[in-house]
């Protein structure tokens, strides 16, 4: 949709936006546990949850219940002020960084005539916002590990600043190729580059795929997941957190797998313009919904890697192969 003829965007518009944002994507990133657990058990021969409710439905409101019943300790010698922060950071930076994607079709609401827009806040710089709210997140494990009395959450919070500064030069770069294609940050004007049809991943094969492992990778997800690594540190930077507070970091993370499918949909994958018969809301949705799942079918299917693994993977093969896919797109739009 071409952002010069969207009818006048207010403040009441965009105060739905927000909370539907933060009431949808919430409850999305509590159901998603549900929905991850069923498929890995799909695809491993399990059952999954079954107890609670038909087919295990009801789990997400027993998990829910122990959440925020379950007791809130704080560890004697740990830092009080900063270990009861580093939570709010990680689910704050994962909603904040939502404020600038189009997480949900543009409507308007029938009767009192608002116009609800498909991005809360679409500022021109869209996707460096984006990325700089994700790199902000950084700060929610590492501190939540340096706060800690605990050996465990220390080297869980250094891996945490080595992986997340490491894999964010390779997010930028990978986007840096089709940055230069549009001529702009803003995710309406990628979405409108991407109106006539042809989807900017036919272009940028390498840098879509760049851009899911390290998206991967930023969302502490298999076979990336090694900031709290059971097998390893028992469970890194969340060691010694109970309850809802244990809870925010896991929300944040399935926002930030809800953004990083966004970014995925709208800037490689058509955004949500038509496609055939189908419309454009419809298309954004499916295009989120299959990344999520995509997200889950790799956990199932790929085994950990261990920490030098993860390193030579992002500074010799993924650092090295982004730069050329730079410098090769420079070179094709001087010559065409």
């Amino acid at each position: 949709m071409d952002a010069t003829i969207l009818p006048e965007v207010t403040a009441a518009g965009v105060i739905i936006k927000a909370i539907l944002i933060l009431a949808v994507i919430s409850a999305i990133a509590g159901f998603g546990t549900y929905i991850e657990r069923k498929v890995l058990a799909f695809m491993q021969r399990r059952l999954g949850p079954q107890h609670v409710g038909p087919y295990g439905l009801l789990q997400l409101a027993a998990d829910g219940i122990k959440l925020f019943t379950k007791e809130d300790i704080i560890p004697q010698h740990a830092n009080k002020i900063i270990f009861m922060i580093a939570p709010i950071i990680t689910a704050a930076t994962a909603f904040i960084a939502l404020a600038a994607v189009p997480v949900f079709p543009d409507f308007t609401i029938p009767f009192v005539d608002v116009y609800v827009p498909s991005i809360a806040s679409d500022v021109n710089v869209g996707i460096l916002f984006v990325l700089g709210m994700m790199a902000a997140g950084l700060y929610g494990p590492l501190l939540a590990g340096m706060a800690q009395s605990n050996k465990w959450g220390i080297i869980g919070s250094a891996r945490t600043a080595v992986q997340f500064l490491s894999y964010e030069v390779v997010t930028g770069l990978s986007l840096l190729a089709p940055i230069m294609m549009v001529g702009s940050l803003s995710f309406v004007d990628f979405n409108n580059y991407q109106s006539d049809g042809t989807w900017l991943v036919v272009y940028q094969p390498v840098a879509f795929i760049l851009f899911l492992i390290a998206g991967y990778a930023e969302t502490n997800r298999t076979p990336f997941d090694l900031l709290e690594h059971e097998a390893e540190i028992v469970s890194g930077y969340v060691t010694e957190y109970s309850g809802m507070r244990w809870g925010m970091f896991f929300i944040g993370e399935y926002a930030n797998m809800i953004t990083i499918g966004v970014i995925a949909s709208v800037v490689f994958l058509g955004g949500y313009n038509d496609f055939w018969i189908f419309p454009g809301w419809l298309m954004i949705l499916g295009k989120i919904a299959f990344s999520f799942f995509f997200m889950l079918w790799v956990r199932a299917a790929w085994p950990h890697v261990r920490p030098d693994q993860l390193m030579w993977l992002c500074w010799k093969v993924l650092m090295p192969l982004a730069v050329i896919n730079v410098v090769i797109t420079g070179i094709v739009m001087m010559i065409g």
